[in-house]
């Protein structure tokens, strides 16, 4: 490497390890971060993308290698120090303490240094106010609490650009973004780059990455595999990098014409929640896979909530095989056979400390307790095993945490739970979020195949390239109602969002 090259290197690793017990996470890893650049690193999950940026934000330390800031060696020690050297991460999963206000999170770093005795909340806001006004319209004043999950993480980027920041690392920041705030995002990233200011960007999504950044690196079961140019490499050489093989088929074959069948697993008649969505009927048959389509806030998750009583008070018929059914709690939905699958899967969709032989079998412990209701282990670790086995779920032991686990196969343990209850309908919300492309082609697969055994599946996805890949058909839910439908070569990123952001009435009459 040149010398005018070196001089311009603001981050550089050398041959960083960093194991877990027997699990080596990183082995023998290069990396190099080149000033007012967007690099973005790219990986399935468990190459040890995570694992790296955790080491150079001082939260973890490595067991070997050299870290160098502005051509010192350095060591990090701790998420403080990486802050004073000008090193700011924003976490994929979000951090903040809900029972404080939005401007208390944003600045929560400086109140233990503030050295007067009461809390200048006006002067917090009014600052807080400045950090947010170029990212979202949301009042410093409010509780975190009563954001929605797009709200918190632009919460965690303000927090991060308050930094007095020369390397600012993004993980998976627009997982639970909207397209207008993604896009806001993108042009603040690309404004800090021209500033001087260096970003890592961690993303699945690889229309984002050549859009945005200059170059990519990319890991592989802990270890570097290549580093380039955005523009002398295609989408299709990531993936290959990432996986190590070519992925022929990100989505599998849909229903063909000779599975269709008019036999309705699902219907739900006039589903009303006063404040949240109102008039919702549709119908879910067998053998498919049917979306729900709509822009964040338009009532996707509540209609799937809804459906299985986890909120609100609702009206309207479910029926399931045309018997209709009496739901008042999720409890009755299990029973019933109907689940779902939360889009906020470290909150909702599994226990993250508890093994992932008791995350499988949590919503049916029953099905695993002897005749006095105590689990019976070696049933539950034969139940865990076999849905393992069926969902190709990676571990090293089944007594495991399950916050041990990769993003994808954490998934997956939640999908196992679900399918632990023997289900007749899944309502999956998010499916795939913050899930490499690898993770991504086996759930897909996996959805089909249950489709072909007969549960009903319905997918929640904000990825409109998913919806039309992995569904039969997709409904539009704007505003708390369905707008319309589309399949087949209607399918359309154009069709789904002209029904997804025009009036109700008007795209009936459409």
């Amino acid at each position: 490497m040149s010398t005018a090259m070196e001089n311009d290197l603001v981050l550089k690793l050398a041959k960083v390890s960093k194991s877990f017990g027997p699990v080596r996470a990183l082995r023998a890893v290069d990396f190099e971060l080149r000033k007012g650049e967007i690099h973005a690193i790219a990986g399935e999950n468990g190459a040890g993308k995570s694992t790296l940026m955790k080491i150079i934000d001082g939260i973890v330390r490595p067991d070997s290698g050299q870290i160098f800031f502005q051509g010192e060696l350095v060591e990090i020690t701790s998420p403080a120090m990486a802050q004073r050297l000008g090193i700011g991460l924003v976490h994929q999963e979000i951090a903040l303490c809900p029972d404080v206000s939005v401007a208390e999170n944003i600045f929560m770093g400086n109140t233990s240094v503030s050295k007067t005795v009461f809390m200048d909340y006006k002067a917090i806001e009014a600052r807080a106010k400045v950090a947010l006004s170029a990212l979202c319209n949301v009042s410093p004043t409010m509780l975190v609490r009563d954001l929605s999950i797009s709200q918190q993480q632009l919460i965690e980027i303000a927090k991060a650009l308050t930094l007095d920041c020369r390397v600012l690392i993004l993980d998976e920041p627009t997982a639970a973004l909207t397209e207008k705030e993604a896009l806001i995002l993108f042009g603040i990233m690309r404004k800090l780059a021209d500033q001087g200011i260096s970003i890592i960007y961690i993303s699945h999504r690889m229309a984002e990455i050549f859009d945005n950044c200059d170059r990519v690196t990319v890991f592989r079961d802990g270890q570097y595999v290549m580093t380039r140019d955005i523009t002398d490499i295609t989408p299709s050489d990531v993936v290959a990098a990432m996986v190590g093989r070519v992925i022929e088929n990100l989505y599998p074959d849909k229903q063909a014409d000779h599975e269709r069948s008019d036999e309705v697993i699902l219907a739900v008649r006039d589903l009303t929640e006063a404040s949240r969505f109102r008039n919702v009927t549709f119908e879910l048959k067998r053998g498919e896979i049917l979306g729900l389509a709509g822009l964040i806030g338009a009532g996707r998750s509540e209609i799937a909530k809804g459906i299985c009583r986890l909120e609100g008070q609702v009206s309207g018929e479910v029926l399931l095989y045309g018997k209709p059914l009496r739901l008042r709690h999720y409890r009755d939905s299990i029973d019933h056979g109907i689940v779902y699958l939360s889009e906020d899967r470290k909150g909702d969709g599994i226990f993250l400390d508890m093994p992932i032989a008791a995350n499988i079998s949590a919503l049916a412990v029953e099905q695993v307790a002897t005749r006095l209701g105590i689990v019976d282990d070696a049933r539950e670790l034969e139940q865990a095993r076999r849905l393992g086995h069926s969902l190709n779920l990676r571990y090293d032991d089944i007594r495991q945490p399950a916050s041990s686990l990769s993003g994808g196969n954490q998934q997956k343990v939640a999908i196992a739970k679900m399918l632990s209850v023997r289900p007749k309908v899944i309502l999956l919300d998010e499916p795939t979020r913050g899930v490499d492309v690898g993770a991504k082609a086996e759930i897909h697969r996996i959805l089909r195949a249950l489709s072909r055994d007969g549960v009903g599946i319905l997918v929640i996805s904000s990825e409109l390239p998913e919806l039309i890949g992995v569904c039969d058909r997709v409904l539009v839910v704007r505003e708390g109602e369905i707008t319309g439908e589309v399949a087949g070569d209607r399918m359309t990123e154009e069709n789904i969002m002209y029904l997804a952001s025009i009036e109700p009435a008007r795209a009936g009459a459409a």
